[in-house]
């Protein structure tokens, strides 16, 4: 009896035991199904029961300011495989054979995304609706229906092709903004996006249930559309004069902008070399950018017109003020010299200003200081970005006053040695046109709801006053008699009354320091009508090759033609020029007299000596001319003046000691 109940209660035991050990067996599997292989294994699951997937709605679409569409979205067809059920039921060559030449890809590349494996590839998103059509009759005749379906995405169209362009950008293929406004704007354009889950059966037809649940949806901010300030006429306009600057003059690129000065508002923005947005991918990526706000240049003497309205304001200057243009000047050991290389002689500001003289702005220059130059050159919106809603937008490079020698001060003032971008130039010159007020530039008028009721609109704000309007009047006067009768006549339009400046800047080595050997950036920026000015008009030429290089030869040309076709389609009726009569009658040559009293009433600029020629005078003559430029003289020898130590057209402080050498004649 003891050796059954032993018997028994051993058995007993091995049993527990074995339980025991299958439970530890069984729990260490079940962890390690589902604590490490979880995952996969969920994953598994899914890819085998059904797919998930993104649907997005339509992006908002983009408008001109008169409502015409310049930037859309439609449905399209994507192309998608289910790499499980092609090796279960079909050959992956032959799928490939099939379908790879209805779509323009090789084979090779569909067996790469079979070979993915799972439930859900892409194999061609965003159909061509002739790709639709081919790929629905393949899977129809061969019984691809099992492993071969379509989704619905948003494709984005530019009905314009390459009108603004470089303005609108581009969408990428997960409907996001890759550029432009479709950049700036992407979180109001982009469309809405929902994550779908469709449970399958084993033949992979939709489980009923599957339909209402499993959905997610991001809310937000979406499907609006944006209303540019952009006129899709003028723009056109624009974009038709930059193609025919572009064959004649064969430069690396243009730009021109178009601004309604009172407002702000950009009426047109250009660039070229541009491309089609509908196939950006065929275009290298510099044709991409849109250089009105993403390049800096000097702006050469476009630039003068900023310094002509600082001098003007803090009364260093008047028109009828008489200066001596001796050709050049030395600045600090750096020689300024006209763009022609000749000497005007005695002239006044409003000559200086017209005949855009280098030497007469070094003078004006250096009578403002570092610390005034640069005051107004900031108040007029230069070294800072406009805020304008667009991506890659420079600042420019200034100077600090503190950092400034007199030759830094010099070639500021003639548009050197700084860097702005081309908005930032005809916003300055709209504050011109603005009786001096300063409006900061925007290229959106208003965002709407998708049901069309208004979501924000954007009203023009004004930064703060420049000029006083009395001196901006004057201003207005000078840059209106370059047109007239100056530099800039080649911008004019018969009939009506043009304001502006042209301007010619060495292109800077982007390498080294200094400047290329005969590069150009040739420009012109000026308004019209000056009377009640509507428009204001930008055209930049980087590094012609047609042979003329000066901003009033190719630039001015280019603006003329833009201006007038803006004038007329703005219906602004010709109206009667006051500088007509000088431009028909060429002003009398002055006489030695007149010549050398205006020489006699040349003022230097303030605290500071134009040093003169001594050679061939007496030294009494030297001593009294060296009393009169406030230079402290110092002599030796006899006879007629032959040397001296500083060189002549030299700018330096009064008092300061110059020797003359005398040698018997």
């Amino acid at each position: 009896m003891k050796n059954l109940r032993a018997t028994v209660q051993g058995r007993i035991a091995r049993v527990a035991l074995l339980m025991f050990v299958g439970i530890i067996v069984l729990t260490f599997r079940y962890a390690y199904l589902q604590v490490i292989q979880g995952d996969a294994l969920a994953q598994r699951m899914r890819d085998q029961s059904g797919y998930e997937f993104r649907i997005q709605s339509l992006r908002g679409a983009i408008l001109d300011r008169n409502g015409k569409e310049l930037a859309v979205s439609n449905m399209t067809k994507s192309l998608f495989i289910d790499p499980n059920h092609v090796y279960e039921s079909h050959d992956p060559a032959a799928i490939a054979a099939d379908i790879a030449p209805v779509i323009g890809l090789t084979e090779q590349e569909i067996l790469d995304d079979i070979a993915v494996g799972g439930g859900f590839v892409w194999v061609k998103r965003r159909l061509e609706h002739s790709e639709y059509e081919a790929v629905r009759a393949v899977i129809r005749e061969k019984g691809y229906s099992d492993c071969l379906g379509f989704q619905n995405e948003a494709k984005r169209y530019y009905p314009n092709d390459a009108l603004a362009a470089n303005l609108l950008g581009f969408v990428g293929t997960d409907d996001e903004g890759l550029d432009g406004v479709e950049q700036a704007l992407d979180p109001l354009l982009k469309g809405e996006v929902r994550e779908e889950r469709l449970t399958v059966d084993g033949q992979r037809r939709p489980i009923l249930d599957s339909i209402f649940f499993g959905r997610r949806t991001y809310r937000g901010d979406y499907c609006k559309t944006a209303v540019l300030t952009i006129d899709s006429t003028i723009q056109f306009m624009v974009e038709q004069e930059l193609d025919r600057a572009m064959a004649e003059n064969n430069p690396a690129s243009i730009t021109a902008i178009v601004m309604d000065p009172k407002t702000g508002e950009i009426l047109a923005m250009a660039s070229r070399p541009s491309y089609n947005p509908n196939r950006f991918w065929d275009y290298p990526q510099e044709n991409w950018k849109n250089r009105a706000v993403s390049f800096i240049y000097e702006p050469g003497s476009t630039f003068k017109a900023i310094v002509a309205g600082a001098a003007l304001q803090e009364g260093i200057v008047t028109p009828n003020q008489v200066f001596f243009d001796p050709g050049y000047v030395m600045v600090s050991g750096r020689r300024i010299q006209n763009w022609s290389n000749e000497s005007y002689g005695a002239v006044t500001f409003t000559d200086i200003v017209k005949n855009s003289l280098n030497t007469g702005f070094a003078q004006v220059g250096l009578s403002l200081g570092a610390e005034k130059l640069m005051h107004y050159t900031r108040l007029f919106g230069f070294g800072a970005q406009t805020g304008i809603d667009l991506p890659g937008e420079e600042e420019g490079i200034l100077f600090k006053p503190e950092d400034m020698r007199d030759s830094d001060i010099a070639t500021t003032a003639i548009g050197q040695s700084i860097a702005v971008t081309p908005l930032q130039l005809v916003t300055a010159m709209s504050a011109i046109a603005n009786g001096g007020t300063l409006m900061r530039p925007h290229i959106v008028r208003a965002i709407k709801n998708p049901d069309g009721s208004v979501y924000e609109e954007r009203t023009p704000q004004l930064i703060h006053e420049t000029l006083q309007r009395t001196v901006n009047r004057t201003l207005i006067g000078l840059l209106e008699q370059v047109v007239a009768t100056g530099g800039g006549s080649k911008a004019g339009v018969k009939g009506y009354r043009i304001a502006g400046k042209t301007g010619t800047a060495q292109k800077i080595r982007l390498d080294t320091s200094g400047y290329m050997e005969g590069r150009y950036i040739a420009s012109f920026c000026g308004f019209a009508p000056v009377e009640d000015p509507i428009f204001t008009v930008l055209v930049m030429i980087d590094d012609p090759h047609g042979g003329n290089f000066y901003g009033g030869q190719i630039a001015a040309p280019v603006a003329s033609r833009i201006f007038a076709q803006l004038l007329r389609y703005a219906h602004v009726e010709p109206s009667s020029n006051p500088f007509t009569q000088a431009e028909e009658s060429e002003e009398p040559a002055r006489t030695t007299g007149e010549e050398t009293r205006m020489e006699a009433v040349a003022t230097p600029p303030e605290g500071k000596a134009l040093v003169p020629d001594f050679t061939g005078l007496s030294m009494r003559e030297a001593a009294r001319l060296a009393e009169q430029r406030g230079l402290f003289f110092e002599s030796e020898g006899t006879g007629a003046a032959v040397s001296q130590s500083l060189s002549v057209n030299d700018i330096v402080d009064q008092g300061t000691h110059i020797k003359v050498y005398f040698a018997p004649t």
